[in-house]
């Protein structure tokens, strides 16, 4: 693999760490689940060399994963890549279904807010004994018990 980049900067761990920002645990397990596969290769020593390239992919990994998507989808996206295709529509694929996914939690956080605003609205400091008795919290019990109260 590396034969074919002359011409290219090899780059060890240490300065792809250092030009990436991203720590070498990282890298190394980022080659370990295959994400870096046509950029690296081991030199005689053991020593893991990289082509300069691996900072583009390092990039788009790091900016994939701040727009939500997981290292299995980013791995889907780079092996359309690396068959020499233009990725863009698995990215957009991917990016609207974290859209969708996202109006589902909004959705599921609002319901929880109301729910929550609602056992806030009818606290009671000293709720009855009656209800001391039968539950350890009778504010956000008493509601799961006695909806339309």
């Amino acid at each position: 693999m590396m034969e074919t980049l002359v011409g290219e900067k090899s780059l060890k761990i240490g300065e792809v760490s250092a030009t990436s920002g991203l720590p070498v645990k990282t890298i190394r397990y980022y080659e370990e689940i295959g994400l870096l596969e046509p950029t690296v290769d081991r030199a005689d020593s053991g020593y893991r060399i990289f082509d300069s390239t691996v900072l583009n992919r390092l990039a788009f990994i790091k900016r994939s994963q701040s727009l939500g998507l997981s290292l299995t989808e980013i791995k889907e996206i780079l092996q359309v890549h690396d068959r020499g295709e233009l990725p863009c529509g698995e990215v957009r694929h991917h990016l609207e279904a974290k859209v969708a996914a996202i109006d589902e939690q909004i959705r599921s956080l609002e319901t929880l807010r109301s729910e929550l605003q609602g056992i806030l609205q009818g606290w009671q400091e000293s709720p009855p004994k009656d209800q001391i008795a039968q539950t350890i919290c009778p504010n956000i019990q008493q509601d799961c018990h006695h909806h339309g109260d």
